[in-house]
């Protein structure tokens, strides 16, 4: 089935049923909406990429729960939404203001308030362990993503333009890969930090 050619509503109806790829041609159509949505709020193009792929997370996970109203528009929703988490993004800034010293580094990542007891240090080393182990269980293309995104802190734009991809796959690809850890993590049944 063409997914370019249904409407919203058509595209949600698929997508419940197991169509993946209704819902990244709902990405597709969307994505720089949402983007610009919350740009405009935050002002910072970082922020906002993070904040476009847990707002399409939230979106995802709404669906999937029934929680999504098919009489509205997905669009407005979905903007609304985006407008939402900034508007909330600013509110914890808020409540947690972040001190700069003078090279541009947050004044918290320089302190250490307590010391760690070596039983916590051992549960995060291993807990690190374990991650790396599922990460690299991933498909190649997701765990490239997954780690140009959390471990080199390259932009979805960046990464995109690094595998030669358009953003569209990249934000699909870092989803899937979040998604196979998150199954991994549950049939393994171990804690994480």
């Amino acid at each position: 089935m063409q997914t370019q050619i249904l409407n919203d509503a058509e595209l949600i109806t698929s997508y419940k049923k197991g169509n993946e790829s209704a819902f990244s041609e709902l990405l597709s159509r969307y994505n720089r909406k949402v983007y610009t949505t919350i740009l405009l709020i935050v002002k910072d193009r970082y922020k906002a990429e993070d904040l476009m792929q847990e707002c399409f997370m939230k979106a995802i996970d709404r669906i999937n729960r029934g929680v999504y109203n098919e009489e509205g528009k997905f669009g407005p929703w979905i903007a609304r939404m985006a407008h939402n988490m900034a508007i909330d993004h600013f509110r914890k800034q808020k409540r947690n203001p972040t001190v700069i010293l003078e090279d541009g580094s947050p004044v918290f990542n320089t302190m250490e308030f307590t010391e760690e007891s070596i039983e916590s240090v051992k549960i995060q080393q291993d807990t690190n362990i374990k991650l790396k182990e599922l990460i690299q269980e991933l498909p190649e293309t997701q765990r490239e993503v997954l780690i140009m995104r959390h471990y080199s802190a390259l932009s979805f734009q960046e990464i995109a333009e690094e595998t030669g991809v358009s953003i569209n796959t990249a934000l699909g690809r870092m989803r899937y890969a979040l998604i196979n850890l998150r199954k991994k993590i549950n049939q393994r049944d171990f804690a994480y930090d």
